[in-house]
């Protein structure tokens, strides 16, 4: 028996709860998993893992043994390259969940070059606007917006982005342009589900808040792009969700001299784990590339 590849199967399996959510991860069948695990705790003569009809716990031993057996797989790994030459480049596969529409507009367009510079990587992007679990997906980096509801987690600031509120030209010329927050009482708004329908503004030391309504709620950046530029309303969005209609004139902003809270972008890593070099480096590409950029 291998022991790094049994150290590696067993992280797998305490990390997603599962012989099967393991085997998935590592590309065998479950009975390989569940062999190798066997293996494990015959080689060690202690019980690592308590099975019943809710699943997989560790034991106190299976917890010991998982925290260093982690570390141990994560030291390899960074050894090996580091033997390789990782200065000329980065090797392997690189899992990134990131929001749908942010990764489509921002993250997509920019991978040639990131790509280029590391010909032997490849690149898994898991497009989900939903938060989803890092270590079950097997994500080794996230991309997340706004306020981290996981205080325990991993994570950097890596960019901050404006927030505006935006319509077309012909949406503008049928209801007229608001010139103060007030004035959106009065507009149909498309809304962004889990961001309710309050809207606060700040101008010189001055907050105003307004409540607006609107027939329409969507719970994906993509609908809201959608519905705004089918003309059905005004919405709050980041700069990065509009960028090139904004540039183009196929979007405005309106209230321009107000200003919104900006939106902050994280480099979000499993919790428990060491960040990996090829995270590491795609985390600081994308920092380097939205520089300026929002």
């Amino acid at each position: 028996m291998d022991r790094l590849q049994a150290m590696a199967a067993f992280v797998r399996v305490v990390e997603t709860g599962s012989f099967s959510g393991a085997a998935k991860q590592l590309g065998v069948g479950q009975p390989a998993v569940s062999k190798i695990i066997a293996q494990l705790e015959a080689r060690l003569q202690v019980r690592l893992l308590l099975r019943s009809t809710h699943g997989l716990t560790p034991t106190e031993a299976g917890l010991r043994f998982y925290e260093r057996a982690r570390l141990a797989i994560q030291e390899a790994d960074e050894a090996e390259l580091q033997a390789r030459g990782a200065g000329r480049g980065l090797s392997g596969r690189l899992r990134v969940s990131a929001a749908t529409t942010f990764a489509r507009l921002m993250i997509v367009p920019r991978l040639p070059d990131f790509l280029a510079r590391h010909p032997e990587l490849e690149i898994d992007v898991v497009l989900d606007d939903r938060v989803i679990d890092l270590v079950s997906e097997g994500i080794d980096l996230g991309l997340r917006m706004g306020e981290l509801s996981d205080t325990s987690a991993v994570a950097r600031r890596i960019a901050s982005g404006g927030r505006s509120v935006v319509a077309t030209p012909a949406y503008l010329a049928r209801a007229g342009t608001p010139m103060v927050p007030a004035d959106l009482a009065a507009h149909e708004a498309v809304m962004y589900s889990q961001l309710g329908n309050a809207w606060t503004f700040r101008r010189d030391g001055t907050e105003a808040s307004v409540v607006v309504r609107g027939r329409l709620s969507v719970s994906a950046a993509e609908g809201i792009r959608a519905a705004v530029l089918a003309d059905m309303g005004l919405a709050v969005a980041s700069d990065w969700m509009f960028g090139p209609e904004l540039a183009s004139g196929a979007v405005r902003r309106v209230l321009a001299d107000w200003s919104l809270p900006r939106l902050d972008l994280w480099a979000v890593f499993p919790t428990g784990r060491l960040a990996s070099a090829k995270a590491r480096a795609f985390a600081e590409f994308v920092e380097e590339s939205l520089s300026g950029a929002g």
